[in-house]
């Protein structure tokens, strides 16, 4: 098997909210490879998909069940404090929940979390200032 994921799905319950939060709060482009109700943003290497929840869970075949925690994050790594302070105002000010405010990290680093505006996915912006990025973006491990 490869080592690598194509494809992040986040089951939304409004798609027209997240579509405004991606889109036009963050600046996102979205492919013209969707269709219907699924949004593709291509992410470097990785596409995040939005699908409504309802859908997910039948094509699944499991309830949907949110909770507050379910030891999943993402990450979204920045090049400085500063732009890390400014993506964490601008998704507040379109509607995501700051569950930890910014700061200094024990290991370094700087960042805080905040949930999608359906409340369920916690995604993390931090700088670390030991890693690095090659040109295109992506991180050098």
């Amino acid at each position: 098997m490869n080592q690598r994921l194509h494809l992040i799905t986040f089951g939304v319950e409004d798609l027209g909210r997240s579509l405004d939060f991606y889109e036009k709060g963050l600046g996102w482009q979205r492919s013209p490879m969707g269709s219907g109700d699924l949004v593709l943003f291509p992410l470097g290497g990785i596409t995040l998909a939005l699908y409504p929840k309802n859908e997910l869970a039948k094509d699944i075949g499991l309830d949907f069940e949110p909770s507050s925690f379910a030891g999943l994050t993402f990450s979204y790594n920045t090049g400085s404090k500063e732009e890390v302070d400014w993506v964490m105002e601008k998704v507040a000010s379109l509607g995501a929940q700051i569950v930890k405010p910014a700061q200094n990290a024990f290991w370094g680093g700087y960042g805080g979390y905040f949930k999608d505006p359906d409340r369920y996915y916690l995604i993390e912006v931090a700088f670390n200032p030991f890693w690095e990025f090659d040109e295109d973006g992506h991180l050098r491990l």
